[in-house]
């Protein structure tokens, strides 16, 4: 959605003012609703990750620290590093 600049809202007839209200309330309700259903399916994602993390030998996802997985997705950046140093753990 590409935002156009705002008429002369001084010059603006009430019925216009409120029909730009009305159009851009709806644009943000749409906007709301995509962001809620992207969030949904970045959930389900991370939850099906950390479900193969969990899972014993289930190839090379398996040696990632598990407890460094869940504070890298409540968004502790330094953990993030961190596992970028040493990815395998070993020192």
């Amino acid at each position: 959605m590409e935002l156009e600049p705002l008429p002369d809202l001084a010059a603006l007839p009430d019925a216009e003012l409120k029909q730009l209200i009305d159009d851009l309330t709806q644009a943000e309700r749409e906007v709301s609703m995509q962001r809620r259903v992207l969030h949904g399916r970045i959930d389900m994602l991370r939850q099906e990750l950390v479900r193969r993390l969990t899972a014993k030998d289930e190839g090379a996802l398996s040696v990632v620290d598990v407890d460094a997985l869940a504070r890298i997705l409540a968004g502790r950046l330094p953990d993030v590093e961190r596992l970028q140093e040493d990815p395998d753990g070993s020192g």
